[in-house]
């Protein structure tokens, strides 16, 4: 594996870029008004899409695959198991101790506080569920561009292209909720940032003993934090505003969005 200066100054822009496509998505989202309900069912729909899609067809089975160098037969798909329900318990836990948002600032909002709360806890909770799944995401990218950069160069590009939705995802709950534009940047910029600090600590800590079965476990893990989301907080989002068919639509185009994204990967 290459590790003079260019190459790891090169790894970390890789990660940095494909990290701030989130940003990207976040401005694209902001373009819209806020009152726009119908954007707002069909973006949480989207970000539904983009996790459940990523969760099944991507990270379980990357995650059954790499348990199967570890322990043959059922025994790999037991783990990824329990990883996964162990994802779905650790964001249950803190969904039952985040509280909803009673900051006063909040409450001239046409009398919907309890809606506009309920939509920062969202927006914050899939910020933090992309970040866990950017960090590895940032990792691989920087580990791959070390040993290969032309190899690494299509991975940047696809991780960019669907971090684009991901920006989207935690930017619209946070705007609508507070109205503010500035957070909503924020919270898809920092979620997009994981991917660069997964490199610098992976370079600085994890490289040298960073393993299948680790790596494997945090995959499915975030498939059962993003799927647990996107039940129990984006799908039950559409309804609220009354354009189901605006919702079914964003999860569909979320989905098509992964897919062909991950064509390119």
């Amino acid at each position: 594996m290459q590790t003079d200066t260019v190459t790891v100054l090169t790894a970390f822009a890789f990660t940095l870029l494909s990290g701030l496509a989130t940003s990207l998505g976040s401005l694209l989202a902001l373009v819209f008004k806020r009152t726009d309900t119908r954007f707002l069912s069909f973006a949480l729909g989207l970000s539904a899409g983009v996790m459940v899609y990523v969760s099944f067809m991507e990270l379980m089975p990357e995650s059954v695959a790499q348990f199967s160098l570890i322990y043959s037969g059922k025994r790999a798909e037991l783990f990824t198991l329990l990883a996964f329900f162990s994802g779905i318990a650790l964001i249950a836990l803190i969904d039952k101790f985040v509280p909803e948002d009673e900051n006063p600032h909040e409450m001239h909002m046409m009398g919907e506080e309890n809606k506009n709360g309920r939509l920062r806890k969202t927006g914050l909770m899939m910020a933090l569920a992309m970040g866990i799944h950017n960090f590895p995401e940032g990792l691989a990218t920087f580990t791959t561009a070390l040993g290969d950069i032309e190899f690494a160069i299509p991975i940047m590009f696809a991780i960019a292209i669907h971090n684009i939705p991901e920006g989207m995802a935690v930017s619209v709950p946070v705007y609508q909720s507070t109205g503010s534009r500035r957070k909503a940047f924020m919270y898809a910029t920092l979620s997009g940032l994981a991917e660069p600090i997964g490199a610098l600590f992976g370079y600085l800590f994890l490289i040298s003993f960073w393993t299948a079965g680790m790596n494997a476990f945090l995959l499915a893990m975030v498939s059962g934090i993003m799927v647990y989301i996107s039940f129990d907080e984006l799908l039950p989002g559409t309804e609220k505003y009354g354009h189901h068919h605006w919702g079914i639509g964003g999860v569909i185009a979320g989905m098509a969005v992964m897919a062909f994204s991950l064509l390119l990967m």
